[in-house]
């Protein structure tokens, strides 16, 4: 039996569903009842707060590996009730900034100390490092259905961002083999885009004439400011302005794990098409 955290977000929805149409048992943690039919086919639901492990620890019971989400409160709690459960591994998703190793960005630091918590907890562990997510330009959803200009910062950061998917496919492997335990992998997707090349992609899948407007770094601060903490804003400028993350470099890793190349944004977009094709 497998438990996926997040399970109806980006990537563990994607996790999810794939151990699921493996013919795997799988239980897919959500905060409510209401929650239960976003969760794929074949998913039971888990009703629980992940910062909360009180919330549903009672209910690990059969559960051996987990698929886990960083920086939630209560950590060695939740590891010490799924040890006793009879969990054996903890798949994290963690992310690209963790090698930094800095503590004074707020979002490498909440990665950082989960995989550190679960490195010295009895569990076997594999981390995954992943780049930023394809799906993140849905956030370009409200600005494709008012016009044709989308406007996004950092536009002269290349990025191989990566699909969930393709993250979730190296969990599956990952949660029912023992071939990852003790690895760490840094994810990306197969090329390096500038948000102005993703654009161009998009115009091209819904047959409109897009264009790219680059925040100014002033813009993109008051942009980000109005729906995140400060902190978390420093920690993006920080990544993607000062350029403590790399995430340009494109990583071998899904091919070599998977046997195939990471998939391209084109597909993604492609797959996603009608999401963007509303007016």
């Amino acid at each position: 039996m497998f438990l996926v955290t997040g399970a109806t977000g980006n990537v563990g929805r994607e996790v999810a569903g794939q151990l699921a149409s493996g013919g795997y048992p799988v239980k897919g943690l959500i905060r409510g009842p209401e929650s239960a039919d976003r969760l794929p086919a074949g998913v039971d639901p888990m009703i629980g707060d992940l910062g909360r492990p009180e919330t549903f620890v009672d209910q690990l019971d059969g559960v051996t590996a987990i698929h886990l989400l960083a920086g939630y409160d209560n950590l060695d709690a939740l590891l010490a009730a799924a040890r006793d459960a009879g969990v054996r591994r903890i798949v994290l998703q963690s992310s690209g900034s963790v090698p930094s190793g800095d503590l004074g960005n707020a979002v490498a630091r909440y990665h950082i100390l989960s995989e550190r918590i679960i490195r010295e907890s009895s569990l076997d562990w594999t981390f995954l490092q992943p780049n930023t997510f394809m799906t993140n330009t849905l956030e370009w959803r409200d600005q494709l259905a008012a016009g044709d200009t989308v406007r996004a910062a950092f536009g002269d950061v290349a990025v191989s961002t990566i699909d969930p998917a393709d993250i979730a496919a190296v969990s599956v492997q990952a949660l029912t083999t023992d071939a990852h335990v003790g690895a760490t992998y840094r994810m990306s997707g197969p090329q390096a885009l500038r948000p102005g090349d993703r654009v161009e992609i998009l115009a091209g899948i819904l047959d409109r004439p897009l264009r790219f407007e680059a925040l100014s770094d002033e813009q993109a601060r008051a942009e980000m400011s109005a729906s995140m903490p400060a902190e978390y804003v420093d920690a993006f400028f920080q990544f993607f302005v000062d350029g403590t993350v790399d995430e340009t470099t494109v990583q071998p890793t899904v091919q070599q794990l998977l046997g195939r190349p990471p998939r391209t944004f084109e597909h993604w977009a492609r797959a996603y098409a009608d999401v963007f094709a509303h007016r």
